[in-house]
This record gives structure tokens, sequence and C-alpha cells, in this order.
């Protein structure tokens, strides 16, 4: 179809022909009639030749985290067999964003790649496409686009950091576990050693102590922490209305820090478990890579169900993110009864004054006052994050 100039140049022939027909100069009749006849032209050849360029497109990788910087590759190839003309390739990335190349003619057969960085700046599904072709006339007069391949999404995963897991005698965390394990019952059998004044009569192991000069004991390695389950507050009713950036950071956080518990469970070789309104139960090897693609789109939706017993063996924790203390996921999960599950909160609002969560909560009213006291839970200082080496950007309170 013909472009604005195209249109312009079309109503001035018109004028001309009508103007020369009706006062009768042939000057005017025969400039209406050739700019009448150029535009003609160019959209019969943009309509007649067009480019047949197969484009195949790789986006990598496919999911990102926010914060990281995709790139997609375009490999153009020429299938006609003529020499392409030179054609203009748009392709929208997300809403906001669109990347423009420019084609230049390639002979039958000739192949040519392009590519361009995608910033991942916030969490979500980003559409890359539909690729656009646009083909134009030498003078601009007339355009014909079609779309040359389809829209691709790339899954833009929350920012993850790498968190400490506890271990048995190690911070506020490891002692109250270390006291569960020594509740529940010895754990695995490791070996036996001498008897010493102290040991239990029933850890001799009449055997072994049979064979030996000596008494045996059998010793056992303490129970450690096997089971994490992530559970994650996304009720409209625990956070509040996102009338500012400080308020819509509550559950952001919330959605960066259940995301980072799940990856860090799952690394150490924790048997993790993410749950969150909606019925959603997410368990198996792949647990993580699934949670952080569950992470992506996710908004606020319904309240937390009721949690289902879960089947596994060892000592567990069930880490419920949400906002305050006094939320309601955070009082259903108080009725959890099994005695190896230990209960972790981490309030993304803080606690308020008077508001008591017990020895075992996080204060994650901002990300770097979460990682201190996560790290003083755990029994560690250490902490890194897993997609990028720069500092951790301060959240307001």
């Amino acid at each position: 179809m013909p472009t604005r100039q195209g249109w312009t140049i079309a109503m001035g022939a018109i004028a001309a022909l009508v103007i020369g027909r009706v006062f009768g100069i042939i000057e005017l009749f025969v400039i209406g009639a050739g700019l009448g006849l150029t535009v003609i032209v160019a959209v019969l050849i943009v309509r007649l030749h067009q480019p047949e360029l197969a484009i195949t497109r790789w986006a990598h990788p496919s999911v990102l985290t926010v914060g990281d910087t995709g790139r997609v590759d375009l490999l153009i190839e020429n299938r006609a067999g003529l020499r392409s003309p030179r054609v203009d390739l748009t392709e929208p990335v997300g809403t906001s964003n669109t990347a423009h190349m420019t084609v230049a003619p390639l002979r039958s057969g000739d192949q040519v790649t392009a590519g361009y960085r995608v910033p991942a700046s916030r969490r979500g599904v980003l559409e890359v496409g539909p690729a656009v072709l646009e083909r134009r006339d030498l003078l601009g007069l007339a355009t014909f686009d079609r779309i040359a391949v389809g829209a691709t999404e790339l899954t833009v995963a929350p920012q993850t950091f790498e968190l400490p897991m506890p271990a048995l005698g190690h911070g506020v965390l490891g002692r109250h576990l270390l006291a569960l394990s020594q509740r529940v019952g010895p754990g695995e059998f490791h070996s036996l050693r001498d008897y010493v004044v102290g040991d239990e009569p029933r850890s001799i192991h009449w055997k072994a102590s049979a064979r030996s000069e000596e008494l045996k004991v059998r010793q056992h390695e303490a129970q450690g922490v096997r089971r994490c389950i992530i559970v994650l507050d996304r009720d409209g009713d625990a956070y509040p209305a996102p009338v500012n950036d400080a308020d819509a950071d509550v559950f952001e956080r919330a959605i960066t820090i259940a995301g980072s518990l799940a990856i860090s469970a799952d690394r150490v070789g924790l048997t993790t478990r993410f749950v969150t309104g909606g019925g959603i139960d997410l368990r198996g090897p792949e647990v993580a890579a699934h949670t952080l693609q569950l992470l992506a789109p996710i908004e606020i939706g319904p309240a937390l169900g009721e949690l289902e017993r879960d089947p596994g063996e060892g000592l567990g924790l069930v880490i419920v993110v949400t906002s305050s203390p006094a939320t309601d996921a955070w009082r259903r999960t108080a009725r959890l009864v099994d005695p190896t599950l230990t209960r972790i909160g981490v309030f993304t609002a803080g606690r308020l004054p008077g508001q008591r969560g017990g020895r075992l909560t996080v204060d994650a009213s901002t990300l770097v006052r979460f990682r201190d006291e996560w790290a003083r839970l755990a029994g560690t200082s250490t902490l890194h994050r897993i997609t990028h080496d720069e500092p951790l950007d301060e959240v307001p309170a």
C-alpha cells in the first residue's frame, strides 16, 4: 500500500488530472498522469517482488534471571531463485522495546546472521517477536510487510541468592535442630568405638565387645536436616495494596526470597518442596527449576490451603514466607503437628511493634536485613549471589 508520501503524490496526481481536465491544460493532465502512474508502479513493485527470506530465531538462555542480559540471534536465508531486495526487519521485544535491522540484498541461497541483546529488568514472561519484514520501493512511495516468523517467549525468573542451609549445632537454628535430633532418636549408625565412662549401657555392642578385649559402643551420626518445605503466601489480604514502590516490594521480596530458598535447599541436596496458594505443590528432582518458572509470572492469588502432610523422613524445615506474623498463612501453619518439622517465619514487611514471631523468625523488611538475619539463624555469615557478583541492592523498608 502507498506510504504517507505515496498518498500525498497520489492526491496531487488526482488534483492535477481534475484541474487539467476542467481548464484544458494539457501539461497538468500529463503531470497528473505521470505522478499517478509512478505510485501505481511503486505499489506493484513492492507487492510482486517480495523477498522469500526464511528466518530462524534462537533466544538464549531460555530462562533469564532479573538483571541478566540474554541474546537473540537470527539466521536469515534467501530461498528464492532471485536476488532479494533490501528490506527492514523489525521485532518487538516486550511491550516497550523494538529491535530494528536492515537486511541487505542477498543472492539466492545466501545466509546472513544478526543478533541483539535482551536485558531482563523485571520478572515475568518476555515476548520477542513476531519478526516483520517491510519492503519499500526506492522512492519510498509504497510499502508492503509480512510476518516472517512468530513470537518467542522468554521466562525471566526472579533474582535469586545462594543461602546457607543450617547445620546441626551452628547458629540459633542449628542448636534447635541438634536438640530436636537428640529428642526424636539416634541417626544413622556410623562406627564402633571403645567404651568410656558415661556411655549409655544400651549403646554397648555386645557381639563386637565379645570379639575384643574392650567394650565397644555404637556411634551414631546426629540426624541432620533432610527436607525443606518452602511455603509462599500470596494471599492478597496478607500484602498492602501497592500504592507505592515500597508496598509493591513487600510481595516482590517474598518472591525473591522464596525462589532463593528453593534453589539453595535443592543445591545442598535437601528434599525440597514448594507450596503456595491455588493448590500448587511442587516436588521432585526438578523442583528448583520448576519453582523459578512458576515464580516468573506469579501474582497475588488464592490464599494458602491446608498443607498436605509431608511423607518424607528425617528432620525437616517448613519456611513460611509471608508479610508478617499476623497473616492467616502463618497461623495456619502453626497447626503442623509433625515433631520432626521445624517452622521458620520470614516476614517481608518486618515485625510491627508488639508482634512476636518467635526466635525462629527472620525480619526481611529489606534484602540486606534478610541476609543478616538468615546468617544469624543459620550460624554463618557467608552469602553469595548466584547470578551476579555485584553487592545486594538495598530495598527501602
